[in-house]
């Protein structure tokens, strides 16, 4: 791995803090974009009242001098907006009176865990009696600091012409129809102006009425995400070893995300129903650019033999249902081990919507290192002269051994 990133805080601490390590030298940062980006993900209707101030206060606190990274280490922080709220349950020094705080509503000890979260197999795995040891760090607030890692990911790329878009294709039962456009690397501002960030109007008053009888049934929902890169070189990636195919290193970004479940490339699990002469992309010469081949169809999204195609890259994510409910699930109290309604702590109806700007980021951030991983540098203009060597040798493969 070239571009490497670590995450670190709790939900109700005082920030999150992020590392990214082996961005080279001289990609444009902007604090504008990063701040973009972190307002996207708290977009989508369906959105707790969190988001309203969860305002992620961006600090860049090294790797970067005058808008250019400096090929050192990135080192970001996002306060915490409720820290100040949190500072006696979430302090790092014991607390001066613990029976006194065990008392307090936010203070008392979280002992019925939510099926379907962290909480129950967390407490067990690291020997905690307070679920909040567990689900502060297992919360969807830490892919906050995931989005503003990958602005920097996503700069990069940006300097090789490659786009990562994403939108909503299904809602609960309510699915975009196969028929309907997808979006082109230009369209992410006409995705983000829907309320559920989903490019077909008529799906998505679909999905917003479905949203609004979830939330007065009290209930959550879950969905799917496809995400798009447009522009990539092909050759990202490699055949050779397992933990080098592009598309195994997508699907684990996608599925560390928090509540994710299942990933597809391409056509996925329904090319599993077709006979191969209607499963496989057939190949031609193309007429411009520097790949002199193309293919006739998208079937594989991208990829093939864990390498990217040079043409669109399409995956898509599923995400379940939010584990908190408004209306608990059954659970066991695991101080009195009786029967109990788990606890319940605030969350989306719906995340799906935004959580489609978390695939985005942890997609851009695989699509950065694989390009490294491919071109090495550390410079950007060394990137930039060794991509274009490799591009530029792609036109000599016909005639290769003739």
């Amino acid at each position: 791995m070239v571009l490497r990133y670590l995450t670190a805080g709790e939900s109700h601490g005082p920030a999150l803090v992020g590392i990214l390590e082996g961005l080279p030298a001289g990609v444009p940062v902007d604090r504008a974009e990063i701040e973009r980006q972190l307002a996207r993900r708290r977009l989508g209707h369906g959105r707790s009242p969190r988001m309203d101030f969860e305002t992620d206060d961006l600090q860049i606190l090294g790797g970067v001098r005058h808008g250019r990274s400096l090929g050192s280490p990135v080192a970001v922080v996002l306060a915490n907006a409720e820290w100040p709220r949190w500072t006696e349950v979430m302090g790092v020094d014991p607390p001066a009176d613990p029976e006194a705080l065990a008392r307090t509503g936010r203070g008392a000890p979280l002992t019925r865990p939510r099926p379907g979260h962290a909480d129950l197999v967390g407490m067990q795995k690291y020997g905690f009696d307070d679920a909040r040891d567990v689900l502060e760090r297992a919360s969807a607030r830490e892919t906050a600091m995931r989005v503003a890692l990958a602005a920097f990911a996503r700069a990069l790329l940006a300097e090789f012409g490659v786009a990562v878009i994403s939108h909503v294709v299904r809602i609960g039962e309510v699915v975009v129809s196969q028929e309907a456009m997808v979006p082109g690397p230009g369209d992410s501002d006409a995705v983000d102006t829907d309320p559920v960030r989903c490019f077909s109007p008529e799906a998505s008053a679909r999905m917003q009425e479905r949203i609004d009888r979830a939330r007065a049934e009290r209930d959550t929902l879950g969905g799917v995400v496809e995400v798009l890169a447009y522009g990539l070189p092909p050759g990202l990636g490699s055949h050779v070893h397992w933990d080098r195919k592009l598309d195994a290193r997508l699907a684990a970004a996608l599925m560390s995300v928090q509540a994710f479940k299942g990933v597809e490339v391409g056509d996925g699990f329904r090319s599993a129903e077709l006979p191969g002469s209607k499963a496989h992309d057939e190949i031609a010469l193309g007429d411009a650019g520097p790949n002199p081949f193309v293919r006739a169809t998208q079937r594989a999204g991208g990829t093939e033999g864990g390498m990217s195609t040079g043409g669109p890259l399409r995956v898509r994510a599923a995400m379940k249902p939010i584990s908190s409910l408004t209306r608990p699930l059954a659970t066991v109290d695991v101080r009195t081990a009786e029967t109990a309604e788990a606890i319940q702590q605030r969350s989306d109806t719906c995340a799906v919507p935004r959580a489609g700007i978390v695939c985005e980021a942890v997609v851009a951030l695989t699509l950065a290192d694989a390009l490294l991983e491919k071109t090495g540098g550390d410079s950007l203009p060394e990137v930039r002269r060794n991509l274009d060597a490799y591009l530029a040798g792609l036109a000599d493969l016909p005639r290769t051994g003739a």
